[in-house]
């Protein structure tokens, strides 16, 4: 499934980082956030909130290392997808 993400970081459809991702979810351009499971406490509450505020899912199926390998960048924690195809893609179910 991080097939995926890497497809949809080379589509230019995602918005990388926290604060980046924060800013586009603000201004209405999120379809989806991936949080990864093993960010921090603060990071998980605050993104749930502001998720929350402005009714858009988050996802924690993923560590931050297959994150951060999904986009070939390091210590990637927060990502938020910018188009609707991608975030559908995403939110299907695992296959084996």
């Amino acid at each position: 499934m991080t097939n995926n993400i890497g497809l949809a970081a080379r589509a230019r459809k995602l918005v990388i980082g926290t604060a980046s991702t924060l800013l586009a979810l603000r201004k209405g351009r999120l379809s989806l956030i991936l949080l990864a499971s093993d960010a921090s406490g603060p990071t998980k509450k605050n993104i749930h909130d502001k998720a929350r505020h402005y009714q858009v899912d988050v996802l924690e199926h993923y560590s931050a290392g297959e994150l951060s390998h999904a986009t070939g960048r390091h210590d990637i924690k927060v990502i938020g997808v910018t188009d609707q195809g991608f975030a559908n893609l995403l939110m299907q179910p695992k296959r084996k």
